[in-house]
C-alpha cells in the first residue's frame, strides 16, 4: 500500500532514510535580525553556523502555518493516505497548525486520508520512527493499522541529549548569563531528555567533565532498554561528526543494537543544542 510519509524540520534524516523513502518535509522558520528563512530549504546547516557567527545572535524559530501544512498535504495524490509525524507539541504549535491544516483540507476533500501524530520527540527521534512507518508499509500494514502502530511508538521512543556547550542556552536566553558562567567555569554538561509526558525537553542530570558525561549518556541506554539485538538506534549530532561516530561506536560495542542511523543536526535543531551535542533515539521496553 502506498502511504505519503510527512514531517516538518524539526526531524533531522538521515541519507539512508532519505535518499530510499519519499519522505515530504515542511520546513519551520528562522528569524534572524536580518530576515528570515526556512530551515533546509533557505538554510542548511553550514549556511546557519555561518550565520550565527556573522551575526553574533540565534534565530528565533516559528511553526509552519496551517496554510503551510494544507498546501503541502494538497500535492499529494488524493487517493494516497498521509501520515504526518510531527515535532513534539511540548515545543512548538507545529503539531496543532499541522492539524488544522488537515482539516482545512478535510472540509474540501472530505474523502482523503490524513493523520498527524504527536511524536513527543524531535530531530533523531522522528527520523527512528520514519524508518519505523517505512518499515511496516513494507510489511503490508492497513493505513489503519499503520496509525495504531505508530501512536504506541510515539510513546515508546527514548530521546536523549548531552550538551557540550551551554553558550547556546545562553545566547537564546534559556539559561542566566551568570548561571551559564559559573557552568562553564566548573565545566558543567547538561544531561537531558524529551518528556515522556508532554514532550518538552527536561534536564537529568549535570555531570562534572565532558568524559563523564559522555559515559554517563551511554550508561543510560541501559535504563530504557535491555533488549537491543533487534533495535535501531537513531543519532543525531551537532556540527561533531568523529566526536559522533567515537560516541556511536562506544555505544554499539556495550549495546548491540542491529543498525544505527546517525546525521547531522539541522538548523532548527542546532539552535537549541549548540556545537558538539549529542542526540540518541531507540525504543524502551
Amino acid at each position: 500500500m502506498d502511504v505519503q510519509l510527512m514531517t516538518d524540520s524539526g526531524a533531522d534524516i538521515p541519507e539512508k532514510l532519505s535518499n530510499d523513502f519519499d519522505i515530504k518535509v515542511v520546513p519551520l522558520y528562522l528569524h534572524f535580525s536580518d530576515g528570515q528563512y526556512k530551515s533546509g530549504v533557505d538554510m542548511d546547516t553550514p549556511a546557519f553556523y555561518q550565520k550565527v557567527a556573522e551575526l553574533n545572535e540565534l534565530p528565533r524559530s516559528a511553526a509552519p502555518s496551517p496554510h503551510d501544512f494544507y498546501h503541502a498535504y494538497k500535492k499529494v495524490d488524493p487517493t494516497v493516505p498521509i501520515l504526518m509525524l510531527s515535532l513534539t507539541k511540548g515545543l512548538s504549535s507545529t503539531f496543532e497548525n499541522a492539524v488544522t491544516g488537515k482539516d482545512m483540507l478535510l472540509e474540501e476533500e472530505p474523502e482523503r486520508k490524513i493523520e498527524v501524530i504527536n511524536t513527543k520527540t524531535a530531530s533523531c527521534g522522528i527520523a527512528l520512527l520514519l524508518g519505523e512507518a517505512h518499515a511496516k508499509i513494507n510489511e503490508n500494514y492497513s493505513f489503519e493499522q499503520l496509525v495504531e502502530h505508530m501512536k504506541i511508538r510515539s510513546e515508546q521512543t527514548t530521546t536523549l541529549f548531552v550538551l557540550k556547550t551551554l553558550e547556546n542556552l545562553v545566547m537564546g536566553g534559556r539559561l542566566d548569563k551568570v548561571k551559564g558562567t559559573i557552568a562553564k567555569t566548573l565545566n558543567i554538561k547538561l544531561l537531558m531528555k524529551a518528556n515522556e509526558e508532554v514532550g518538552d525537553i527536561e534536564v537529568t542530570e549535570k555531570v562534572r567533565g565532558d568524559k563523564k558525561s559522555i559515559r554517563r549518556f551511554i550508561d543510560q541506554i541501559g535504563e530504557y532498554t535491555k533488549n537491543v539485538e533487534d533495535k535501531i538506534i537513531s543519532m543525531t549530532h551537532c556540527n561533531a561528526e568523529d566526536r559522533a561516530k567515537t560516541v556511536l561506536e562506544e555505544i554499539r560495542k556495550k549495546y548491540p543494537f542491529k543498525d544505527a542511523y546517525l546525521t547531522e543536526c539541522g538548523p532548527l535543531i542546532s539552535t537549541y543544542g549548540g556545537e558538539g551535542a549529542l542526540v540518541i533515539s531507540f525504543f524502551k521496553d
